[in-house]
Order: structure tokens, then C-alpha cells, then sequence
């Protein structure tokens, strides 16, 4: 059995370590690119909109205490093919952020040492960097919820330093409060990278089953996590905005708005926190990747050595040493490229199977009230239904292929599996 380590403001802080990523260092530019002065808006749409699926989330992850997050609900509610499919998108996307993430560290300690953007030099970093995430993860859940609470506090400090000093620089005149508003298209579309920027904290729910007292912690450490989020971002556009005179071109607009108020020392400051960030993440999704063939290796949907404990430290040694194996592969191949192309789809679809299991269970209950009930739960799922169509109808031909392609390929071997375990049986 796996211990339950992660305690109520360990969950708050592994949900912001993932949701807080390397992303948050462009998207000030990006937002304004499309929107101006109104990307403040947008981010309050986005905040309205994610809430609505943290709420859903909330309910329905309290009624488990179980490793698997979206794939148990998805299991429970509809059975073993769309779990199935759910948990191998999850654990797709996890080797994609993974292998993406960290070629991305070597280009942010380039700024450092040049060397790193060598292969020889990167291939050592990536190479180490997983060795040691592996090796943390190996001890124990609670030797990497304390690395994951230190990279999360370590992250946060030179965000917030930024948006501290950076309040007492604002210019008025780049506040532009009269600025014509944007188009429709251009509006939405900030939503839509905003909504990505809020993704993570489904991912996270995989680890219910290493989690205390999951139906009280799991609702105040979603609920929590997300609206710091949401001022946080909030804070972090309204500096950018306020200090950088160029914001809309800049490919780095907090290492250059921090460089305007606090000089080459700050843009330092910022890159270290960019470093640190990835760094965090990268923890993170290495805990969350690893439970995700022990969940369905549990269901017998995965060959039954991934459900296998450490005998000391009560790990899945083999699910955290696959996991690890394939994240190092597609990080030295450059193979995460095309995963990462399905990610946001995914994400979608995850949401789009949870707010429909939310519905599914209410009307299995017989008399349990033990969980979080959410007020209006059915409004809530059904404005969820809609949200997450609307965010998949945004998305282009080839990502919604390439989706389809990697379902295609999960059921394969997932067929595979099958017919493997049944003559083995016999």
C-alpha cells in the first residue's frame, strides 16, 4: 500500500509547483499580443471558467482515496476502455511535459553557460538532471514532497520579488484604460492560452491514493492553489503592462521588464527563478508520471510488475523506472515533439470525461453524502460540458488526427496486453 505522506498544504503546494511552469515567463507578451490592456480581462474569464472545472474536480476527486485521478473517475463512472484511454492520454502528456521541460532547462542555464545548448553537454544534463529526480522519487513520496515544497517556495520568490518592486514602477501612461477592445477572435483566443496556462492541477489528482484525509484536503488545496494562481497571474500581467514599454514583441517579457526597474541583477534573478521553476515542474510531473502505470497496472489494465511496492520505502519502483526510462528517451530523441502536440487536446478531453462522470456518479449515489457535494452540481458540470467543447472546437485538423492517432495506438497495446495476459493464464 502506497503511505499516504502528502498532507493538506503539501497538495497546495505540489498543485501550484505543477501549474506554475516555465510558460508564466512568456505569457505576459502573448496575452498582450492579442488583447492589450484587456488580456486583464481575459484573465478574469479564464479564472471564471477554470473555477467552474475546479469546483467539478473537487466533488468528484472526494469521493475517492485511490491512486488515478481522471482514470479511476472515468473508470468508476464508465468503465474499463474510456478509463483506459483517459489514463493513456495522462500518461502521454506527462512524458510529453516531462522531455519538454527539461530540453527547455538547458536552454534557460545557456544564459549561464553557453555549452549547455551543445548536444554533448546537453545530453549530460538531461541525462543527470533525470537520474537524480528518479533517485528522489526512488526514497520515498515524502523525500520528493520535500523537494517539491522547496522548489515551489524557491520558485515563487523571484515572481514575487518581481511583483513587489515592479508595483512601484508602474508607468500610468502604459496603462492604456481607453484602449479600443479587442476583436472577438483575438479576445477569445487570449482565453484559450490562459486556460493552458491554469492546466496541471488534473494531473496531480493521479496521487489521491499518497494523499491524507483526501475528502477534506483535495477541496481546500484545489480551491486554494487556483485562486492563488489566479492573482498571482493577475499581479505578474498588470507589472509586465505597467514597467515594459514593448511588451506585445518581447519574447522575454518578465527577464525584460525586471531588467528596466531592477537592471542586469534582476534579469539574473529572473532566469534563476525560470530555472527553478523547471526544475520544480519537472519533480513534479516525474511523482505524477510514475503513479500512472501502478493506477492501471491496480485495474489489471497494465502487466501487474507495475502495481509492485518497494518492500522499505513502499514506492512503485517499476511503474517510477518505466515512466523514467521512456521520459529520458523522449527527451534525447526529440519524440516528445509530436506528443506535445497532443497536449491540449487531451487536457480538454480529460475535463470534458470528468464534468461527465460528475453527472454519471450523482446518479449512481445511494444516500452518500460523505464527500464535498457542490451547490448547483449539475449547473456547474453541464457549464463544464460546454466550456470544454467550446476549447475543443478552437483546436486545428492535424492535432485533433494526431489525438486520434495515439488512442489508436494506446488500444493496440493495450489489445496486446490482453492477449498476452490470457495465454499466460492458460
Amino acid at each position: 500500500m502506497l503511505k499516504r505522506e502528502i498532507r493538506r498544504w503539501d497538495l497546495v503546494l505540489l498543485l501550484i509547483n505543477n501549474i506554475i511552469g516555465a510558460g508564466i515567463f512568456g505569457l505576459p507578451s502573448k496575452i498582450f499580443n492579442l488583447s492589450g490592456f484587456y488580456s486583464l480581462f481575459a484573465l478574469l474569464v479564464c479564472a471564471i471558467i477554470v473555477f467552474v472545472l475546479i469546483f467539478i474536480f473537487a466533488e468528484v476527486a472526494s469521493r475517492f482515496n485511490k491512486t488515478g485521478g481522471p482514470y479511476l473517475y472515468t473508470l468508476t463512472a464508465f468503465g474499463k476502455i474510456p478509463a483506459y484511454i483517459i489514463g493513456w492520454l495522462l500518461f502521454i502528456t506527462r512524458i510529453a511535459a516531462y522531455a519538454a521541460l527539461i530540453n527547455l532547462l538547458a536552454t534557460y542555464l545557456s544564459y549561464f553557460y553557453p555549452a549547455f545548448l551543445e548536444p554533448s553537454y546537453k545530453f549530460g544534463l538531461i541525462i543527470s538532471v533525470t537520474f537524480i529526480l528518479t533517485w528522489v522519487n526512488y526514497l520515498g513520496v515524502k523525500n520528493s514532497t520535500t523537494l517539491n515544497n522547496t522548489f515551489a517556495i524557491a520558485k515563487l520568490l523571484p515572481l514575487m520579488v518581481f511583483i513587489i518592486v515592479g508595483l512601484f514602477f508602474i508607468n500610468p501612461e502604459l496603462i492604456n484604460v481607453h484602449q479600443v477592445p479587442p476583436n472577438l477572435s483575438d479576445f477569445s483566443s487570449s482565453v484559450l492560452i490562459l486556460i493552458f496556462a491554469f492546466t496541471g492541477f488534473e494531473a496531480v489528482l493521479v496521487n489521491t491514493g499518497e494523499v491524507r484525509n483526501t475528502r477534506r484536503n483535495i477541496p481546500f488545496a484545489l480551491i486554494t492553489s487556483i485562486s492563488f494562481v489566479a492573482i498571482f497571474y493577475g499581479l505578474i500581467q498588470f507589472v509586465s503592462i505597467g514597467t515594459l514599454p514593448g511588451l506585445a514583441s518581447s519574447d522575454t517579457p518578465i527577464t525584460n521588464a525586471a531588467q528596466i526597474f531592477m537592471g542586469s541583477s534582476g534579469a539574473i534573478l529572473i532566469t534563476i527563478g525560470a530555472v527553478i521553476s523547471i526544475g520544480g515542474t519537472l519533480n513534479a510531473v516525474m511523482l505524477i508520471g510514475s503513479r500512472l502505470p501502478f493506477a492501471l497496472s491496480k485495474e489489471d489494465q497494465f502487466p501487474n510488475l507495475f502495481s509492485k511496492l518497494h518492500s522499505k520505502y513502499q514506492t512503485p519502483v517499476y511503474s517510477l523506472l518505466v515512466f523514467s526510462g521512456i521520459a529520458l528517451i523522449a527527451s534525447l530523441t526529440g519524440s516528445f515533439i509530436y506528443a506535445v502536440s497532443i497536449n491540449v487536446i487531451s487536457k480538454m478531453i480529460i475535463f470534458l470525461t470528468v464534468c461527465a462522470a460528475m453527472i454519471k456518479l450523482r446518479r449512481k449515489d445511494k444516500g452518500e453524502t460523505t464527500y464535498y457535494k457542490l451547490p448547483y452540481g449539475y449547473f456547474f458540470a453541464t457549464m463544464g460540458i460546454i466550456a470544454s467543447i467550446w476549447l475543443l472546437s478552437s483546436s486545428n485538423l492535424t492535432s485533433l488526427r494526431d489525438v486520434l492517432i495515439t488512442i489508436i495506438i494506446g488500444i493496440i497495446l493495450f489489445g496486446v496486453f490482453k492477449i498476452f495476459s490470457k495465454r499466460n493464464t492458460k
